[in-house]
């Protein structure tokens, strides 16, 4: 018998949305985990929040609805308050009910510089690698590092000089043309009138030059789950420097560990810092010539690449780059969509959080 196409709605509803979502599905064990990181930062949130005034969205509400953009991919706020208004799902994993009405796409934007102040993203991966099950997962003695380019919300366009010497002619419209031939550009006489913190430049030879900034993430060699990261500007000493920092916020010279890397962080002052730490380098030798056609010079000497742990943290060096592709590709931040290095750090830094939560329901099904 064929059924009645009626499209009439009900006065009533008794949707339980508990019941709706799927006892196996994987957003409940990351939902838990989620709530669990969240009442640990509860007295941050309370020191960043007035004692008086009209009650705020819940920022909990907020970084929960921050999370789902990261695991969909949705490309902006208002698209995930579209998202939020049909979708049964994201009311359940952030918090609303049916009935609930959502919020304005603004609120992201008049919440953030608040969620900034208090190194809200920072933070809240931290609180997800403490917990005691995701805890037994990480190593402590292995870890590996690498940087990455992250293309800026800005147009080459806006590259200007600093000193107002462009003489280019005022097309129509707001994007006019703008012609670059035989100019020599470089971050010392331009700057982006877009994002000023932005800066021009380029991964490798060959390759063309961008406004972006470098995004680093310290993983650790055991499930490849990111313990750490941030962002810098771009610079050419932006990853090396970036990743002393991470290993000393790890507590680094306090125990002996081995560091992963690529043959871009094979330079000897680098070497030198990380043995200066406890650490065992086990860097890529770059092999390659120099522009004299002399071998390049290599701090990794015998001491290091005749253990067999060195071949072994060269294979797990790369999964670093699954921490990347994913953040790039399904986080979407292949190009960031704010500017200002503060802000893009606190969103690369809650897609690594994002990151690990995707992988950790698996990982907690496995037997250790």
């Amino acid at each position: 018998m064929r059924g009645s196409d009626e499209q009439s709605g009900s006065l009533f509803s008794y949707v339980d949305l508990e019941a709706r979502v799927r006892g196996d599905h994987p957003l409940r064990t990351i939902r838990e985990m989620t709530n669990a990181a969240l009442s640990d930062l509860s007295r941050t949130f309370t020191a960043l929040y007035a004692d008086f005034g009209r009650p705020s969205i819940a920022p909990e509400k907020l970084l929960r609805a921050m999370l789902l953009q990261a695991f969909y991919g949705i490309r902006s706020e208002r698209q995930l308050m579209e998202r939020l208004e049909f979708d049964l799902l994201f009311r359940w994993f952030v918090g609303l009910g049916v009935d609930d009405p959502v919020w304005d796409h603004s609120t992201f934007s008049k919440n953030r510089d608040r969620l900034l102040e208090g190194e809200i993203a920072a933070k809240f991966l931290a609180a997800v690698l403490a917990q005691p099950k995701v805890k037994q997962l990480l190593s402590s003695d292995h870890f590996s590092v690498d940087g990455t380019l992250i293309e800026a919300w800005a147009s080459i366009k806006s590259f200007r000089r600093t000193d107002g010497g462009d003489d280019d002619r005022q097309g129509p419209g707001r994007n006019a043309e703008r012609n670059f031939h035989q100019e020599k550009r470089s971050n010392e006489t331009h700057q982006s009138t877009t994002d000023p913190e932005a800066r021009l430049y380029k991964k490798g030879d060959g390759q063309p030059a961008k406004l972006c900034y470098m995004g680093h993430a310290l993983m650790e060699n055991r499930h490849g789950l990111a313990v750490g990261g941030g962002v810098s500007q771009a610079t050419g000493t932006a990853e090396r420097d970036t990743a002393l920092e991470l290993i000393d916020s790890r507590g680094g010279g306090r125990r002996r560990i081995t560091l992963g890397a690529d043959k871009a962080y094979d330079v000897t002052q680098f070497v030198h810092d990380l043995r200066d730490r406890w650490v065992t380098p086990h860097i890529a030798i770059n092999g390659h010539l120099s522009k004299t056609g002399k071998r390049r010079k290599t701090a990794v000497d015998g001491r290091t690449t005749r253990h067999a742990g060195y071949d072994l943290s060269q294979r797990c060096r790369k999964r670093i780059e699954e921490v990347f592709g994913w953040i790039k590709s399904s986080a979407g931040l292949a190009k960031v969509k704010l500017r200002g290095r503060d802000r893009v750090d606190a969103t690369f830094t809650l897609a690594l959080a994002a990151y690990n939560l995707v992988r950790l329901p698996k990982l907690l099904t496995v037997p250790i």
